[in-house]
């Protein structure tokens, strides 16, 4: 933890030092934390597909798809926003169940059967929006910003924390990534409970839905699997959470790597690098990260 807000402060000193009228104002420092809430939630719920050594791959499409069929309930169905916040999460833990299925029953890698099913959720979400660009109104962007994102974040932590360390979900977890053979000979219904932990990261992947379309105020469905774009930050903090588990528990380093990315990206953004060279240094100075 004390590694990554060390490398938080000597990237943000870098950044501002390059560009001090241009980067890290205290809106701009705002608006980093505020997406990396985003990717957090999505992280503390993909983190249970990681530790047991598996992959999702569909969870940006499933995000997308999440937040067009929450704002379809509020506003064509006039579910308001009840419709808003109970439809997302039902539609990611009905993705997740899927996945989890698909991947038992078909016995190929979960990255395979993940990335094929993405295609297909990006094409329901075009399908659901009808092909047009869903959008909020600013007086129903409430978990665009403080206190409502806050509110819906700490619950995401909360829940995070309390299914890892207190219920069996998170203990199979470890032990099945651990080593699986021997948790199938301790008694441990293995597939059951890979279902089960998909079925859990779909439903944060609801709430990072609801988050991303509030504080974007507007979703557009993708196809061609572009919405890859918003698996990256965070599997990545995941793998922060794997790197620094050792030394306690890996919610608030997941935290702290996510808004370590965001400090990088839009450094690189104001500095006014082409994408591709941020996509190599950014890339880079994670896996170093990692490393050591």
């Amino acid at each position: 933890m004390v590694i990554l807000a060390g490398l938080i402060i000597v990237s943000y000193l870098i950044f501002k030092i390059l560009r001090p009228a241009t980067f890290g104002q205290p809106q701009q420092v705002l608006g980093y934390f505020q997406q990396c809430l985003i990717d957090s939630v999505g992280a503390v719920g993909l983190y249970f597909i990681i530790v047991m050594g598996l992959f999702d791959f569909s969870i940006g499409a499933n995000c997308i798809l999440c937040a067009i069929v929450g704002t379809v309930c509020m506003k064509n169905l006039g579910m308001g926003y009840g419709g808003f916040l109970i439809a997302p999460l039902i539609c990611g833990a009905l993705v997740g169940l899927i996945n989890g299925i698909a991947y038992i029953k078909l016995h190929i890698p979960s990255m395979i059967v993940t990335t094929g099913l993405a295609l297909i959720y990006e094409s329901l979400s075009y399908y659901v929006s009808g092909g047009i660009q869903a959008f909020l109104t600013k007086d129903q962007t409430f978990f665009g910003h403080a206190p409502g994102n806050l509110i819906l974040a700490v619950f995401a932590f909360l829940l995070s924390y309390t299914i890892l360390v207190y219920t069996k979900v998170g203990t199979y977890a470890h032990a099945i990534g651990s080593n699986e053979a021997v948790a199938k000979n301790m008694g441990i219904n293995v597939s059951k409970y890979k279902v089960l932990i998909f079925v859990i990261t779909g439903f944060f992947d609801g709430l990072m839905g609801i988050l991303a379309i509030s504080y974007g105020s507007s979703m557009v469905s993708v196809t061609g699997m572009a919405s890859m774009g918003r698996n990256f930050a965070p599997t990545m903090g995941c793998f922060f959470g794997l790197a620094f588990r050792q030394f306690g528990l890996p919610i608030p380093t997941i935290i702290v790597g996510e808004f370590l990315i965001q400090i990088i990206y839009n450094g690189f953004v104001t500095l006014g690098a082409p994408t591709a060279i941020q996509n190599v240094v950014t890339g880079v100075a994670l896996l170093l990260v990692v490393a050591l």
